[in-house]
């Protein structure tokens, strides 16, 4: 009977060039059995089909579910997900992503009723200490399940044991809904256009006119001054028609420079570069091949590829650049990419890899501002497989691959004082889509890394709660908290010796890397993600939030029988966010030393205390990071953005004690206000510098101006160079910045001076 299901799935999605889903479910072994008569009666070839499983052995192409990701730029004829030991979320929509069109998904499955009650190795992943799996739920799947039995193009059978026969729930069959649907094969092959410039074999290898469209707009790559943005969905070929641009451009001699979040997002653009350039597949040649990031022409032109930060400070060298997933990249990474004489971002508007209103929303207008002339296209048909294809809609419904908030108009009357403070209660999440899909929705536009395991954490992750505001029945903010510390300490000796305990980010951090082995003992409310509706930015909405949820959860209080000792938050530290977070409440108690890689931030950690153990553990944190700033920017933090470094020490608590000697202070103010240099002393202006900035004047100021404080951060606590610091200030010269050093540290000296300081400034003034 399978093999029957699985020939009529096939032959049904060939006609209607679309996909199906075989569902198998029951027994693991009965249901490997099956996936392989399913595989053979399709007559595929075995190098055509992936099978995704913790299992080994198998004659078909295989990737474990945490590997899924090798998937990606992939196509197979079917892909079969073992979903028995270790069901992972984003394994099933990488296995989705790669089946071709007229192919088919077979999902092995246990007995679908008996499914959302049984614990694999994801739920392992999802029992974060001091949980444990018997805490994590089953939510997700009763709810996948549910679009599995009622979403066209998806047949079920339950399997029978070895005395019972096979049950057809569903054949998946659609053919009442086939007319007026793409036939497989009637695309009429693109012809490049009247006047193009890229080679003829560029558009030969496009599979749309949407794609021809596209390469034509990124012809205006060649002139400096333009910028080409193209849209898309998933699947409609916008990162091929990159490709072909980057290597039609290699080939004219141009240096293009590529980025995207990952090398393996940017995959498809030097696979199709790669065919332009040299007449041949890249095949499924290792990410760490140098080789593939670096692709030359006998013109003397590359494609080359750099991670987003390195890219953005490289751009101004190139002759174009290439960003792709670009919507998944913070707005000050992107503005980097303006310095390029020529610039196209690649963006998908659907799905989680179009995560980021950044983009549509604030770069967006930025880009219109600059000086580039702006092309926009949009790439609507899909590439592999028909418009209507029921198995990208159900993937999009069963992973919310499409949420989204609130649409502006239904938000726009919306007022902070009378929007309504709720929690987002799992069950209820689970029975009312349109409320989880909405706050989801912002879930997805606040951060560019969120994918489907976050949505099944959400509905079954046992630390995690979420709250809300809304406003008329729709979510406008919304917060994804997550319960961390109070753990044993047998726990917080293993994390103190580098275990990785999950889930547990600050006290991981403050433990393992702060070495402080207490630190896991007090409990802790991190915020995940805040997020306000882009149509509501900078209202109110999210201070309003945060207020909420520490009058719910603060003040020490008792909390399913705990008590929470202090609230945190880990974040890509920007100016703006370390100014929201400080007049929350919070204190920086650390910054990375490194940057990461896809948003090129540091990341800051900040506490607010609510209890006595929370107040200690603020208070030594705030101490250490004060001390390790006083050498580190001049180390490790030597290229911090001076904004940062100003919100990050402003939000330190630390008490900041300056001794300085008689002869420092002689330094110090000789040369504010005589003839001193500040080079004799510069550990004595190094600790007055970093007192100034933490202890400000009492208020949100030093009582410098601006470029006063950058020039303490950049010169005294940085050690940047004179002309370095002199450029970047837009001083009219290095004596002008000297002296601009001098004044800036007068009102220091007559805020920290001692009585034999004083004495010595007012020998200069009176002289």
């Amino acid at each position: 009977m399978i093999a029957g299901v699985a020939r009529d799935l096939r032959a049904e999605a060939e006609r209607a060039n679309e996909r199906r889903v075989l569902v198998l479910a029951g027994d693991r072994d009965r249901g490997v059995d099956a996936a392989y008569d399913a595989v053979e009666s399709l007559g595929v070839n075995n190098g055509d089909v992936s099978l995704v499983s913790t299992r080994e052995g198998f004659r078909f192409d295989e990737t474990r579910p945490r590997n899924a990701d090798e998937l990606l730029g992939r196509t197979r004829e079917a892909v079969v997900l073992d979903c028995h030991e270790q069901f992972v979320p984003n394994a099933l929509g990488r296995a989705v992503g790669a089946v071709d069109g007229g192919g088919l998904l077979i999902l092995l499955t246990p007995a679908l009723d008996e499914w959302p009650a049984i614990r694999d190795r994801f739920d392992d992943s999802l029992a974060v200490p001091p949980f444990g799996i018997d805490d994590v739920t089953g939510r997700f799947r009763e709810r996948l399940i549910a679009t599995l039995r009622t979403h066209p193009g998806i047949a079920v059978v339950a399997l029978g044991d070895e005395a019972g026969a096979d049950t057809l729930e569903r054949d998946g069959l659609t053919e009442g809904q086939i007319d007026g649907r793409d036939e497989a094969g009637d695309r009429d092959a693109p012809s490049a256009p009247p006047g193009a410039t890229f080679p003829a074999a560029a558009y030969g290898a496009c599979l749309t006119d949407d794609q021809a469209r596209a390469l034509r707009a990124f012809e205006a790559l060649a002139d400096s001054g333009s910028a080409v943005v193209v849209e898309s969905d998933r699947g409609r070929g916008k990162s091929s028609a990159a490709g072909l641009a980057a290597g039609s451009l290699a080939l004219g001699g141009a240096d293009v420079l590529v980025t995207a979040p990952a090398f393996r997002n940017a995959a498809e653009v030097f696979a199709r570069a790669r065919e332009l350039i040299c007449g041949e597949t890249s095949g499924d040649t290792a990410e760490d091949d140098a080789s593939e990031r670096d692709l030359r022409t006998p013109a003397g032109g590359h494609v080359r590829y750099l991670p987003p930060a390195a890219a953005a400070e490289a751009a101004d060298k190139a002759d174009a650049a290439i960003v792709d997933e670009a919507a998944a990249l913070p707005v000050r990474l992107l503005e980097g990419f303006l310095d390029a004489p020529a610039v196209a971002f690649c963006t998908t508007v659907h799905g989680y890899e179009g995560a980021g209103r950044g983009f549509a929303v604030r770069f967006r207008e930025r880009l219109l501002g600059s000086r580039f002339a702006v092309s926009d296209i949009r790439l609507d048909e899909p590439i592999r497989y028909a418009r209507n294809d029921p198995v990208e809609g159900w993937a999009s419904r069963a992973l919310l691959l499409d949420a989204r908030p609130a649409v502006d108009a239904a938000v726009a009357d919306a007022s902070v004082d009378e929007s309504t403070y709720r929690a987002l209660d799992p069950d209820e999440l689970l029975a009312d889509e349109t409320l989880l899909g909405e706050a989801f929705g912002l879930l997805v536009a606040a951060h560019y890394r969120t994918e489907p395991n976050d949505l099944a954490r959400l509905l079954d992750a046992p630390n995690l709660v979420a709250r809300a505001l809304v406003a008329d029945g729709r979510v406008v903010a919304v917060a994804l908290l997550a319960r961390e510390g109070g753990l044993d300490s047998e726990t917080r000796r293993g994390m103190y010796e580098g275990e990785r305990v999950r889930g547990n980010m600050v006290p991981d951090v403050l433990t393992s890397q702060l070495r402080d082995e207490a630190a896991a003992a007090p409990r802790g409310l991190r915020t995940v993600r805040i997020a306000t509706h882009h149509a509501l930015r900078d209202a109110g909405f999210g201070s309003r939030l945060l207020d909420e949820v520490h009058g719910e959860f603060g003040g020490g209080r008792e909390e399913d029988g705990e008590g929470l000792d202090y609230f945190s938050v880990g974040y890509g530290a920007t100016p703006r966010l370390l100014r929201f977070w400080r007049r929350a409440g919070y204190r920086t108690v650390h910054l990375s030393t490194s940057r990461n890689d896809a948003s090129g931030e540091y990341s800051a950690i900040m506490l607010r205390p609510e209890t006595d153990a929370g107040r200690d553990l603020l208070d030594r944190h705030a101490v250490a990071f004060r001390d390790r700033e006083r050498d580190g920017l001049s180390d490790a933090h030597r290229d911090v953005d001076p904004d940062v470094v100003r919100g990050a020490l402003r939000a330190c608590s630390a008490p900041t004690p300056v001794d300085l000697t008689e002869t420092e202070w002689r330094s110090v103010v000789g040369a504010s206000v005589g003839p001193g240099m500040y080079d004799t002393a510069p550990g004595a202006f190094r600790d007055l510098a970093l007192a100034t900035l933490i202890e400000g004047s009492g208020g949100d100021g030093s009582g410098l101006d601006d470029r006063e404080e950058r020039l303490l951060v950049r010169k005294v606590l940085q050690g940047r160079p004179w002309e370095e610091v002199a450029a970047e200030l837009d001083f009219v010269s290095t004596s002008a910045c000297m002296r601009a050093l001098g004044d800036a540290f007068v009102p220091v000296v007559e805020r920290y001076g001692t009585e034999f300081a004083r004495e010595e400034r007012e020998r200069f003034i009176s002289d």
